[in-house]
């Protein structure tokens, strides 16, 4: 198979449910208006709600629901071969990750930007609610914990990518100042930030920072941990035009470019797909391809947490709904369309089928570094940029994503833990809410020692807890279409679908967890089903019962939720 089919087909999915499916879901299902005003005007703060430029709030919720996720699912799920990873990635993209992010974002904007968990509250009740902010606290720990740990472990092993990484923090800052401060046009700012930001990437292949094997008694590793987190902890606490915003921004246009590179590299070379389509000699130990691939997969496809960061941040900055398609909607298919460049690295920059093999050894063999090696022999070999300068750009685009995930994530722990805290009648300052964000996240990654990998203790259950994150996400949405009347199936066939193949994967890592006798991950495998299973029985109640009730409307004056239609008095 020719890579160059595979890019020009899924690309060409991607850009068309872009310009057809999410018209259809803007004007038939969640019915955009011009005319309503935003929070972000309503409840403009200068810190979190802020209106925002299409392009470069577009910029800071695609970086954030990007990270490393579109990049390790896609690089690990290819050991069943290319062909079921492919379908999963362009159909997931165009039919249901689009819709979800799109909806989340629509919906909490027309509730004062409140995030999904406090609509659950709204439209589920008080305990749908409070269950799913259990599900949502333990998904942002997952997230904050492992990413750092993935960002450490590139730093170490790609010291060329250290000084780009750190550069664009400051690149960010003055793209901020530039933007909002300075009142700069735009389009040059965004083309000076992201040549300078390559510039940084030229400099760190020239100059790797390789950090001592102690510092401060700390191992590498421990040392960029505890940074990132001091990081992450300033970035959630600062107003979201001075350094997130920007910082995601110049991050989206980075990747852009970067995806050019890569997809350029695959026109140039059109390389051969060695990997088979379908892997009938995975590795021993390997589990079955369903359903498990739904939940290896799920950034790139469709991801809860994007529907935390679309409630929790992105609508709090939307300048007019009708930017809610462009942001959400678009921001799934940039991510569509890293997961394809992905799949095609990892499945075809490689020689033969048997260097392939070499690296897909065992399940979760492949990851950031089969894309990574796959992408740099790629780029290498079509554009003639040095190897080392290739694996460079492809290490620092991974890690600036995740890097952009993390501190988000952190802001969004913030958000969650401040929610919690008002249920329990105490009052929480920014403060003091990061403070315990950022130590509960440090005692789970230091919990198994002191080079940090305790934070990934709990990954091994992301993948369906995001995936139930994202159906109780569509539940909501379902109930809320329910009451207004709307077409519900666009929907509610993707709630379906996505509920069953992620409750299927949790029931099988219950046995997966009670055979390795894994009591900590089979204890919180247990309370994450039970919480979503409960509120996914409120969530079925509540439509149900919607469609009792009097319908609802919106009209574009309204600032919060639907207002009862008055039946017209008979003359």
């Amino acid at each position: 198979m020719n890579s160059l089919i595979l890019a020009v087909i899924g690309v060409g999915m991607m850009i068309g449910g872009y310009l057809l499916y999410s018209r259809f879901l803007g004007k038939r299902v969640y019915q955009l208006s011009d005319a309503y005003k935003t929070p972000a005007h309503t409840m403009n703060d200068g810190v979190d709600f802020v209106p925002t430029n299409k392009y470069v709030l577009w910029g800071h919720h695609f970086t954030s629901v990007a990270g490393a996720a579109p990049i390790v699912g896609p690089a690990v799920a290819v050991i069943w071969g290319w062909f079921p990873a492919f379908l999963w990635v362009t159909i997931g993209t165009v039919f249901i990750a689009g819709m979800h992010d799109f909806g989340a974002l629509w919906a909490s904007q027309r509730h004062k930007g409140q995030s999904i968990g406090t609509l659950s509250g709204r439209y589920i009740g008080a305990r749908g609610r409070n269950l799913f902010l259990v599900v949502i606290f333990l998904l942002l720990l997952m997230v904050v914990a492992a990413f750092a740990v993935v960002i450490s472990g590139l730093l170490v092993s790609t010291p060329t990518a250290v000084i780009p990484t750190w550069g664009a923090i400051i690149v960010a800052l003055f793209v901020g100042q530039a933007i909002y401060r300075f009142k700069w046009n735009l389009p040059v700012v965004s083309v000076v930030g992201v040549v300078v930001l390559y510039a940084l990437m030229i400099i760190g292949d020239r100059f790797p920072v390789v950090l001592p094997d102690s510092i401060l008694g700390l191992s590498p590793n421990a040392f960029w941990i505890i940074v990132l987190f001091i990081y992450g902890g300033i970035a959630s606490l600062l107003p979201v035009w001075v350094l997130l915003q920007p910082r995601d921004y110049i991050n989206g246009l980075q990747l852009f470019v970067g995806l050019g590179i890569l997809y350029g590299a695959f026109l140039v070379t059109a390389p051969t797909v060695v990997a088979p389509a379908i892997n009938n000699n995975v590795p021993d130990g390997t589990p079955s391809m369903f359903p498990l691939l739904f939940v290896t997969i799920a950034c790139g496809a469709i991801s809860g947490f994007h529907g935390i960061v679309s409630s929790g941040t992105s609508s709090k900055q939307l300048d007019k709904e009708t930017d809610s398609r462009f942001v959400g909607y678009f921001g799934a298919v940039g991510e569509g369309l890293l997961a394809l460049g992905t799949i095609i690295a990892t499945t075809s920059g490689y020689r033969t089928l048997q260097d392939w093999e070499a690296v897909y050894t065992a399940f979760n063999q492949g990851g950031v570094n089969a894309f990574v090696e796959g992408g740099g022999n790629l780029i290498n070999q079509g554009l003639g940029i040095p190897t080392s300068l290739s694996a460079t750009i492809l290490a620092t685009m991974a890690v600036l994503f995740a890097a952009t995930t993390m501190d988000t994530g952190v802001r969004l722990q913030r958000f969650v833990v401040q929610e919690i805290g008002e249920i329990m009648g105490v009052k929480l300052s920014g403060l003091v809410a990061t403070v315990i964000v950022v130590v509960v996240a440090l005692a789970l990654t230091f919990s198994a020692g002191g080079d940090g990998s305790g934070g990934m203790l709990i990954w091994p259950l992301f993948g369906t807890t995001n995936q139930l994150m994202a159906a109780l996400t569509l539940s909501i949405l379902c109930v809320i279409l329910t009451r207004l009347r709307r077409p519900t199936w666009p929907v509610l066939v993707p709630l379906i679908f996505v509920l069953v193949m992620s409750l299927w994967a949790a029931i099988v890592q219950i046995g997966q967890f009670w055979e390795a006798q894994n009591w900590l991950l089979l204890g919180l495998d247990i309370i994450i089903l039970i919480c979503a299973v409960w509120v996914t029985v409120e969530a079925f109640a509540a439509m149900n019962r919607a469609r009792n009730e009097d319908p609802t409307i919106w009209s574009d004056e309204d600032t919060d939720a639907p207002a009862p239609v008055v039946p017209a008095k008979k003359l």
